[in-house]
């Protein structure tokens, strides 16, 4: 697909565009962000907690994102109360109706079978949504389960399953990047299990002794392994052949082949019909592994390196372009891996997540509150369950809680609940007017929330 019309750029780090005059039906699917590929899935399952609340961060932005309204939020699973009461009649954000569906009658529109109960729920489900006034229909991905939700409800998708699965494609974004004439990270491209110790080969050859193994498609870490370029690899799950070849890539780190200093920016970017919009740049919070835990912005960097604000939001722009020429429509954050190699400066993007990412909903709510401000999040993980009210409490009574006309503090976006409804986990906003502030507070978070608890991923 290639829909060549010419899109105008809009670049305005800090400025947030007016996004979309829609009103939606949007669908927290993170379950279809694999496209179909159950095992890659099941994966994210075993090692992500609360997978299925993971949607409600998605409360605080649907009704800016879809400014037209009124939206319906359709999650897996019910959001906390205390957490809605603060985001709604606190912090006076505007809340979208909000719906439960489980995955297993969302994946079932198709389906006749089922005992009279399921089937019950998937009728409700059906009248529910096709009643609701919101004309247009929207998710995490739009895949062809999504696709048939809407042609069955009369609704119109903003995405196309075509173009959803084109801008989440790892190699193909690779091969873009080569034919615009972008630096891109050392790759070698596996076509079956047989052929990744060849591609690990001319890698060491390069000077690598460790490479990543990347399927075409994934999030949260899940498709992605860590690969010693000499010596014994364990072989690699089916999952990561399921698009087809799997993506071999030199792992830089410093102290190896001249690299003295690596950073994760990423620019964070709208698009829609006629326009790209470049609205943040952050800095992404990553483990030993490189998988995504949280993000700050600005970089605290960037004033150190004068032409890299430019470098990562030139090469953003042409990343944004291409998703629009695959038409894709929506938010996107576009990853880098910066290096400072010999004392030059080296700017490579690593891979574009086209979707409301970890980076999405921060992003937009601490520049709805300081629009030229800055702002950390982290996924924090208890060591015991607690109480969504009683985490509220704990905060506000340490006087952390922001509040609108505050200058800075913790804005809870969303918290992940065991099966009795306690929280297990958190995504946990800082928001003040500068980067500094923002770090010092997580430093001392522990004496605003004085419980067991430890980073943790998106």
């Amino acid at each position: 697909m290639d829909n060549s019309s010419e899109s105008k750029a809009h670049i305005h780090p800090g400025r947030l565009p007016a996004f979309w005059d829609r009103s939606v039906i949007f669908f927290a699917n993170l379950k279809s962000m694999f496209f179909g590929n159950t095992e890659q899935l099941g994966k994210l399952e075993s090692e992500v907690s609360g997978v299925n609340t993971y949607g409600g961060r998605l409360i605080t932005v649907i009704n800016t994102l879809y400014q037209s309204g009124p939206n319906l939020l359709v999650l897996e699973k019910e959001p906390n109360k205390s957490i809605l009461s603060y985001l709604g009649e606190t912090l006076k954000l505007s809340i979208p109706d909000i719906m439960i569906v489980e995955a297993d009658v969302f994946s079932a529109i198709n389906k006749g079978t089922g005992d009279k109960e399921f089937r019950y729920k998937i009728d409700r489900a059906k009248e529910m949504i096709s009643s609701h006034p919101a004309g247009w229909m929207d998710g995490y991905v739009t895949d062809d389960m999504l696709v048939h939700w809407a042609r069955k409800l009369n609704k119109s998708n903003i995405n196309t399953a075509e173009g959803c699965h084109i801008a989440n494609n790892k190699l193909l974004l690779h091969y873009h990047l080569l034919e615009k004439g972008l630096p891109v990270i050392d790759t070698e491209v596996a076509q079956s299990q047989d052929k990744v110790q060849n591609c690990l080969d001319k890698l060491s050859r390069k000077g690598y002794t460790r490479a990543v193994a990347k399927s075409q498609i994934g999030a949260s870490g899940i498709g992605m392994i860590a690969l010693n370029t000499s010596g014994s690899n364990k072989p690699m799950p089916d999952y990561m052949f399921y698009e087809g070849p799997c993506i071999i890539q030199g792992w830089m780190k410093p102290e190896e082949r001249g690299i003295e200093k690596i950073y994760s920016p990423s620019v964070q970017l709208f698009v829609d019909d006629n326009s790209v919009y470049l609205y943040d740049i952050t800095e992404q919070i990553l483990s030993k592994h490189s998988v995504h835990e949280g993000n700050i912005a600005y970089p605290p960097y960037l004033e150190d390196y004068p032409r890299l604000k430019k470098e990562l939001l030139d090469q953003a722009e042409v990343a944004a372009r291409w998703l629009h020429s695959q038409a894709y429509r929506g938010t996107a954050s576009v990853d880098y891996l910066v290096t400072i190699r010999n004392g030059k400066l080296e700017v490579r993007i690593c891979e574009i997540n086209a979707r409301v990412t970890g980076a999405t909903y921060p992003s937009v709510l601490a520049r709805h509150f300081i629009p030229h401000g800055a702002w950390i999040m982290r996924n924090l993980k208890t060591d015991e369950p607690i109480e969504g009210q009683k985490l509220l409490e704990l905060l506000d009574s340490k006087g952390a809680l922001f509040y609108p006309g505050k200058s800075e503090g913790f804005i809870p976006i969303n918290f992940n609940l065991n099966e009795q409804g306690s929280v297990i986990k958190g995504q946990f906003l800082y928001i003040a007017e500068n980067v500094g502030i923002c770090t010092d507070a997580l430093k001392n978070f522990s004496d605003a929330l004085p419980i067991g608890w430890e980073y943790d991923r998106d």
